[in-house]
């Protein structure tokens, strides 16, 4: 009958004839063998997963009262706030969880660079996260204009104005992307269409591509040995244990201490001074009234950073095209990291002296970024924000030689605790 075979019996088992449900969960669940050395830096993947569920869900609920108009937008955001029952939640759990994504996020791409997720045979992996990366920064920009506030609307009007420093078609290219002259209602609409249908809809396609990559080839783990190496008679890894019961047990772990954190920074300061949603942002927005400082929210700011830091000429443009270059240089960066690194082993435990100091300059000279970015700038700030860039960039450009020429220690067969 063309049927597949099947031992589940009843409505399962019809079902499982016409969609392979039990080999769907055997081989994605109870029979994904993944490393038993797991640490607490694999917890933020499945966090990352439950915050891209709470955004979705709290977005469809903000939707039904937001109106998308330059007239209206920040009125039915206070109307959401004082009106609607158990509006504020709603606002402060999707406000909230913008931030917590990105903390989140940027915890698992520390923990792919630590432990060398990104070598082979996981490049496409790497390339799947990093997409998502890029995908969810214009995806908190778009959204970051729709409370219409004050710092909504000229932190929106700096970040797409830098199109403009691209030559020939900057100034086009700006307007195109505004759909008007400056910040108008015409962007608003664009920009919540893309960012509550078009935007969401990539991300989700984007994380399955990346789990079904990362299924394939399998999990790393913080020795960076390949336990499918390793195999008993029944080619079940040794040193591998099943992702259900055992990493869905520990996941829920993470999930209690991840949503102890998350309500007490809903309940008790969800603005997070300034940093989570800016006082300038309870403002409505006005064209005609600039705010003292114009900063991005701060999961942006050390890219900010950057671009202010690029402060001088270069063969005949301008330092805003600089900047732009050098913002953008920034990120497409990561996407070429499986192929700068060409050190023998993956993972920092067993990499050379130099490694880890360049790691650990990285993650100084970013925070450190991060922090410029959201002050005003001054000669010593931008000073430092130069150092830092060049120290961003450092670290990728050198790897190429460091990784290759330092003494790496031995790596065991087995995976270690």
């Amino acid at each position: 009958m063309g049927l597949r075979v099947t031992e589940a019996k009843g409505l399962l088992g019809w079902i499982d004839q016409r969609l392979p449900i039990i080999d769907a969960y055997n081989k994605h669940l109870a029979q994904y063998w993944t490393p038993k050395n797991f640490n607490v830096f694999y917890f933020f993947g499945s966090l990352a997963l439950l915050v891209l569920v709470n955004q979705i869900l709290t977005g469809i609920w903000l939707t039904m009262s937001y109106e998308p108009s330059a007239e209206g937008a920040f009125a039915s955001v206070e109307y959401i706030m004082r009106d609607v029952e158990m509006g504020w939640v709603i606002r402060y759990m999707h406000s909230t969880g913008a931030s917590a994504f990105f903390i989140v996020v940027y915890l698992h791409m520390l923990r792919g660079i630590m432990y060398g997720s990104y070598q082979k045979p996981r490049e496409l992996i790497w390339i799947f996260g990093m997409t998502i990366y890029l995908v969810l920064m214009a995806e908190a920009f778009m959204g970051y204009l729709l409370p219409w506030g004050q710092m909504s609307y000229w932190g929106a009007q700096v970040i797409v104005s830098l199109f403009s420093a691209i030559p020939l078609i900057g100034e086009d290219l700006a307007q195109w992307v505004r759909g008007d002259y400056l910040i108008s209602g015409i962007t608003l609409n664009r920009f919540f269409a893309l960012h509550v249908i078009a935007l969401p809809l990539v991300i989700v396609g984007l994380v399955v591509l990346h789990i079904l990559a990362l299924h394939e080839v399998g999990s790393n783990n913080p020795d960076g040995i390949e336990i499918k190496d390793t195999k008993d008679a029944n080619g079940k890894p040794l040193d591998g244990i099943a992702f259900h019961p055992y990493y869905t047990v520990k996941d829920i772990v993470g999930v209690a201490v991840f949503l102890f954190v998350f309500c007490v920074v809903l309940f008790f300061f969800p603005e997070m001074g300034g940093y989570f949603i800016e006082h300038a942002n309870f403002e409505p927005a006005n064209a005609l009234k600039t705010p003292e400082h114009i900063a991005p929210v701060w999961y942006f700011t050390p890219f900010y950073a950057m671009l202010r830091a690029i402060t001088f000429p270069m063969f005949g443009l301008d330092a805003k095209f600089w900047g732009v270059v050098v913002m953008g240089a920034a990120i497409a960066i990561l996407f070429v990291l499986p192929w700068l690194d060409r050190s023998p082993v993956r993972s920092m435990r067993y990499k050379g002296n130099l490694s880890k100091i360049m790691l650990a300059l990285f993650c100084l000279a970013f925070v450190t970024l991060g922090v410029l970015g959201s002050l005003p700038s001054t000669p010593i700030r931008t000073a430092v924000a130069q150092a830092g860039t060049l120290i961003y960039f450092l670290f990728f450009f050198a790897m190429p030689w460091y990784s290759r020429w330092e003494s790496t220690k031995a790596v065991p067969e087995r995976v270690t605790k």
